[in-house]
């Protein structure tokens, strides 16, 4: 895998640092929102992608105007409701919903909503991945994603991670910290080997993957625990090439002079960069103590688990950050 010069690098500067010529096409879903327009200018502008705005061709050129910034070649702006694409859409729309009663008229409308056409776009290859949620909330564009993209066949469940950046400290995936609730044991394994693949995508390097909890190897006995332990098992069986351990404390997980302690022994243990938590509570928390009081960059939700690459953001998201997942978008389009 690649060196910690690569591994320790923001997803666009991972993208600068590797270098292609292979441009994948971004869509982007909000494309009237200012923050969309310059974090997406940004990312074309580094040469990783090209883009696609979706919206009102007069507002968003009117936003380009104000940058005074010439629209840019591999910059496109499709307005959803004018598409020449619609006839094709509405046909795709209406088979995949037809079974659940749908219209060839309600088809036509939904269509027309911008997280439907983007997703349709990567569904239908004229887009390699997506991103949205600047406006929109977590639950609409993932419902998009996975009712027009679709799980892939090798994912048990949709999950996601967060890349996370730590001062004085490696990158890391934290997983899941945006999705799902209470994973049963095989739910947590899938999203275990979700994650790793995640890291070895996302920051090109080794994942060490650590099943977390409030016990480490047996300290406290109790069903939560247990769960931990055997979805470590699963995915020790079933990914025997994933390094992986658990269950550990976060401290027996992140510093080597307490897993000497706790968990001598562990291949994991102390150097672990793939934290999975146990439940939506552990993982959201946790990511936000993380990144509010450890003053870690975080980025994400990032999605895992679909065919294509379609991502969410935060409605507090700044430029930079519609930039950092666009980068993330086309990583996971290079490796999908």
């Amino acid at each position: 895998m690649s060196s910690s010069r690569i591994e320790s690098k923001l997803p666009l500067e991972v993208l600068e640092e590797l270098g292609t010529d292979h441009k994948p096409v971004i869509v982007m879903s909000e494309g009237n929102d200012p923050r969309v327009i310059n974090g997406a200018l940004a990312a074309y502008n580094k040469g990783v992608c090209q883009i696609v705005l979706l919206g009102s061709e007069l507002i968003i050129k009117a936003e380009f105007t104000k940058l005074d910034v010439d629209l840019p070649s591999g910059v496109k702006i499709i307005d959803p409701e004018k598409s020449e694409l619609l006839i094709e859409f509405e046909k795709e729309y209406f088979n995949l919903r037809k079974k659940k009663g749908i219209s060839i008229e309600e088809a036509r409308s939904k269509v027309k909503e911008p997280l439907n056409f983007a997703a349709l776009m990567v569904r239908l290859g004229h887009a390699a991945g997506t991103v949205g949620g600047a406006v929109e909330t977590t639950s609409t564009v993932v419902r998009a994603a996975i009712q027009l993209i679709g799980k892939s066949d090798d994912a048990q469940l949709i999950s996601s991670c967060f890349l996370m950046y730590p001062k004085g400290a490696y990158p890391m995936v934290y997983s899941d910290c945006g999705l799902v609730i209470d994973p049963t044991e095989d739910e947590l394994a899938s999203i275990a080997v979700m994650a790793a693949d995640s890291c070895k995508n996302l920051l090109l390097t080794d994942p060490r993957v650590a099943m977390l909890s409030f016990s480490t190897k047996g300290s406290a006995t109790h069903p939560k625990a247990s769960k931990v332990t055997k979805a470590t098992k699963i995915v020790r069986s079933k990914n025997p090439e994933i390094e992986i351990d658990g269950e550990l404390q976060f401290d027996a997980a992140i510093s080597p002079e307490i897993a000497q302690t706790k968990a001598k022994g562990s291949p994991t243990a102390g150097t672990a960069n793939v934290m999975v938590f146990p439940n939506l509570d552990a993982g959201n928390i946790g990511y936000k103590i993380t990144q509010r009081l450890g003053g870690a960059e975080a980025i994400g939700p990032i999605l895992q688990g679909l065919v294509k690459p379609a991502n969410d953001l935060s409605r507090g998201c700044s430029a930079n950050d519609v930039a950092q997942m666009i980068a993330v978008t086309v990583l996971q389009a290079n490796r999908i």
